[in-house]
């Protein structure tokens, strides 16, 4: 095979040569929030079945995804789910609480049980179509994608502009949106401020998680006042939701919320801002 050059998706471009981003109301930084909820499948026939980390996982839904949803709501925060499908299937109870707090479906798969990579071309437009036929039956149209562990085929992008996605998450390569070639939007989510890589093995220090959001929050805020930044913070409810770590995270927002040239926005809301700013 020969190398692959990027530059067929999208185009390189230095920030500092970019025309500056302004947010609504003057804020320097839009900071998005991305609780990831997730189905994993205890699958028939597994011997042994692994009871360790579906139950582990299964946690975060059943109480981490209520005392994440409790510090959003302390600090005015919405969420933008990355959510599997079958949570609309399965935990009805949180897609309730969801709507009522405003919050967006963006597609995650079906099910993390079942990545991207190696799926035949059909088999993953299915996918694709299942997760956001399920997000319809609860009155969202599914405007922006996150692959189950940020995974992708070749087709994937051409797949996901078929079907009227408008941005996708897994290119974590710039702290501004940027349009791909094929008409989708990336949108900047983060490995450096997600719980499930940090926490994993080598874990950081819970501590550190808190001063990572912060530290990060305070850069980008002051780079902000040349152009607009964005921030994401990706967090999964069986890690951050564990009674140990919650309080880091309430702390870390408290920061953020109390910056006054903050925009609380959600995907969608971030790329409508700035493809209206393109357009002029």
């Amino acid at each position: 095979m020969t190398d692959f050059d990027p530059a067929s998706l999208f185009p390189y471009s230095a920030i500092i040569d970019r025309k500056p981003v302004r947010w609504p109301n003057g804020a320097k930084i839009a900071v998005w929030v991305i609780p990831n909820i997730e189905h994993y499948r205890l699958e028939l026939g597994q011997k042994p079945p692994d009871i360790r980390n579906h139950s582990r996982r299964d946690y975060g839904n059943r109480v981490g995804i209520w005392r994440m949803m409790e510090v959003l709501d302390r600090h005015g925060m919405r969420g933008t789910v990355a959510l599997n499908g079958e949570v609309c299937t399965h935990y009805p109870r949180i897609m309730e609480e969801a709507i009522k707090r405003n919050w967006e479906f963006m597609g995650h798969g079906v099910t993390n049980s079942v990545m991207l990579t190696g799926l035949p071309k059909e088999a993953e437009a299915a996918n694709i179509a299942e997760t956001k036929r399920l997000i319809a039956t609860y009155g969202q149209k599914m405007r922006g994608w996150l692959g189950p562990g940020l995974t992708e085929s070749w087709n994937t992008l051409d797949l996901l502009r078929g079907a009227g996605v408008d941005y996708v998450c897994d290119w974590v390569n710039d702290d501004l949106p940027y349009r791909m070639n094929n008409g989708l939007y990336s949108i900047p989510y983060s490995l450096e401020l997600n719980d499930m890589p940090l926490f994993n093995n080598p874990s950081i220090s819970i501590d550190d998680f808190e001063k990572r959001i912060v530290d990060t929050f305070d850069v980008l805020y002051e780079e902000g006042e040349k152009g607009g930044r964005v921030m994401g913070i990706a967090l999964h409810p069986f890690l951050t939701g564990a009674p140990h770590r919650i309080r880091y995270l309430d702390r870390a927002l408290a920061h953020i919320a109390r910056h006054d040239k903050v925009w609380l926005a959600t995907g969608s809301e971030i790329i409508d801002a700035f493809r209206a700013q393109e357009k002029n």
